[in-house]
């Protein structure tokens, strides 16, 4: 474990460490409630030594002082000390327990010794200070001397104890700072330990240490995606959106053998968004003005249908067996570039007709006719179907759930397509928290700006489903969102077969000639006037330009691939 993976621990878990923290000081103060207040009382002695005239004799006697005082200190706790203290205060203690409230020590670098006494009353403390301070000199005399000669040694009291005014005990401060810090320990080695056996995937970083893929988008969690699950055609601005838009660019990237985009997207287990990623993805694909073919080949629980809301009852599953053309089992969603190949009917084997030659034959086929195939595929640790799968496209996206996968079943997943050398594009994490720092954006981050309304005016990339219409009436948008200074001229439409009538070429502008006198220009003759299109003037009561909206918005035809069929069925409007 290196330290910036206990950095990004500490930051992820920082709310339990300190709420742990805060519990700790609150039960050091509660206890410190509960304690009975002790006081503290501290008596000084002077030991010093009788000397001789000479210098010597003064040095010896210091020497023998300080040798002295270590063994006085001890002496002062002892039972032959404290048993005289007893009998002088009568006190109604033992003599051990009164060991335990009294303590001796020399100060540093000098002979003076200091005596603390303790006691929950200040006046006794103060006592059993000054009687330990008295014991200690006879008990000294009576060791240093000697029948015929006095005692060389003398203790003197230079400062007796006093009651003490407050409490030496509990130190609440203390105590606080003692618990507090206990507690951040704690809290802080029981995040680090969990986070290290919590194997779920929550970061690209948790990705990384997982795999060697790469990440190639994610995608933030939002509460409201029930709501609106096609974000990126809802919602476009969005920071979702913006985020499948990043991914759209990365895929852009992402290295195909022989230049076929056709990818399998699946996932480890159920419930982590494979399905609303696919769907969005490939709206942000075809509104690029790429066109895109949505297969929902996840035969067992198909989603896409529902998703996009469009009938699914004829799709897959009846082009394989034969009862239903492909040209009429694929939907045009919206007119927007995407077209939507649903599951079908749930099939009882579905692993072989996934298998199948016929869903390869028509792989192919599809990849001749749409830039880009994007398969909505099972997960892999269930069944194997998006691994067949995998082998008929240029790649397979996977998708990873922050918070639910766990580097197990990710590594599980790759390695199921690895085993069939699936090329495996990239790693795409959805759910991901909008607090991480690797979340994309936010609501109010690098965006589009509050000056920029959500819904009235999308940017033309972003209002791709809104094209068909005014594309079938004939209206032409490309002057007004992109050029709204030019005048409006005759659209290209689309026709109900999805071909594209050239447009008559425009006439060159002329020139700039120089500013003409009033004379000059009165003088002039009036151009004529330019006849209306062919196709304006047939109509003798052209229908009126539909409003702006979601399902009227305006946009330029695009040109579809040359290989591609001719197709009829209506647009659908969203």
């Amino acid at each position: 474990m290196e330290l910036t993976d206990l950095v990004r621990i500490l930051r992820r878990r920082w709310i339990p460490i300190v709420a742990a923290s805060v519990v700790g000081v609150g039960a050091a103060a509660g206890v410190s409630a509960l304690q009975a207040p002790s006081y503290a009382s501290t008596t000084q002695v002077f030991v010093s030594t009788q000397t001789g005239e000479t210098s010597n004799d003064l040095a010896q006697s210091n020497a023998y002082t300080l040798s002295r005082v270590l063994t006085y200190a001890e002496l002062a706790s002892s039972e032959r000390v404290l048993v005289d203290v007893v009998a002088d205060l009568g006190l109604d203690v033992d003599v051990r327990d009164l060991a335990r409230q009294v303590t001796a020590t020399p100060v540093p670098e000098t002979t003076i010794i200091e005596i603390t006494a303790t006691s929950r009353d200040p006046q006794r403390a103060a006592d059993i200070a000054n009687a330990t301070a008295t014991s200690l000199a006879e008990v000294v005399d009576d060791v240093e001397g000697t029948a015929t000669q006095a005692s060389p040694v003398r203790l003197t009291t230079v400062e007796a104890a006093r009651p003490p005014e407050s409490a030496s005990s509990p130190s609440w401060p203390l105590n606080m700072l003692l618990g507090g810090l206990a507690a951040l320990v704690l809290a802080t080695g029981f995040v680090v330990v969990r986070d290290l056996l919590d194997t779920r995937i929550r970061s690209p970083h948790d990705v990384e240490l997982a795999t060697h893929h790469p990440v190639i988008g994610t995608i933030a969690f939002d509460e409201r995606a029930s709501d609106r699950p096609l974000v990126v055609h809802d919602a476009p601005h969005d920071f979702r959106a913006e985020a499948y838009r990043s991914l759209r660019t990365n895929l852009l990237f992402v290295e195909v053998e022989g230049g076929k985009r056709t990818f399998v997207v699946t996932s480890s287990v159920a419930g982590e968004g494979k399905t609303t990623a696919t769907a969005n993805l490939a709206i942000a694909l075809a509104q690029s003005g790429e066109t895109v073919l949505l297969i929902d080949a996840d035969l067992r629980k198909p989603k896409v249908a529902e998703t996009l809301a469009i009938e699914g009852r004829v799709g897959l599953t009846t082009v394989l067996i034969g009862e239903a053309d492909i040209d009429d089992a694929v939907q045009d969603w919206g007119g927007t570039g995407l077209f939507v190949l649903p599951a079908g009917r749930v099939p009882p084997n579905p692993s072989e007709l996934l298998g199948s030659r016929a869903m390869e034959s028509l792989l192919r086929r599809l990849e001749g006719e749409f830039d880009w195939i994007l398969v909505d595929a099972p997960p892999l640790l269930p069944v194997t179907d998006a691994a067949v799968l995998g082998t008929r496209t240029a790649g397979a996206i996977v998708v990873a759930a922050s918070g639910k996968t766990t580097r197990g079943q990710l590594d599980g997943a790759l390695a199921r397509l690895g085993t069939v050398d699936v090329n495996v594009a990239g790693i795409l994490l959805t759910m991901l928290p909008t607090s991480a720092s690797h979340a994309y954006a936010y609501a109010y981050g690098y965006g589009y700006g509050p000056g920029v309304p959500a819904d009235d005016e999308p940017p033309a990339v972003a209002r791709a489903a809104d094209d068909a219409v005014d594309e079938r009436d004939g209206v032409d948008a490309s002057a007004d969102v992109l050029d709204p200074g030019e005048p409006d001229e005759p659209a290209a439409t689309e026709v109900d077969e999805l071909t594209i009538d050239e447009p008559e070429a425009a006439e060159p502008e002329p020139e700039p000639e120089p500013v003409a006198s009033e004379a000059e220009a009165e003088s002039e003759p009036e151009p004529e006037a330019e006849p209306e299109p062919e196709s304006a003037a047939s109509d003798p009561d052209p229908e009126p330009t539909p409003a702006r909206g979601r399902t009227t918005a305006p946009a330029k035809a695009r040109p579809r691939r040359a290989p591609r069929p001719k197709r009829e069925r209506p647009a659908r409007d969203r």
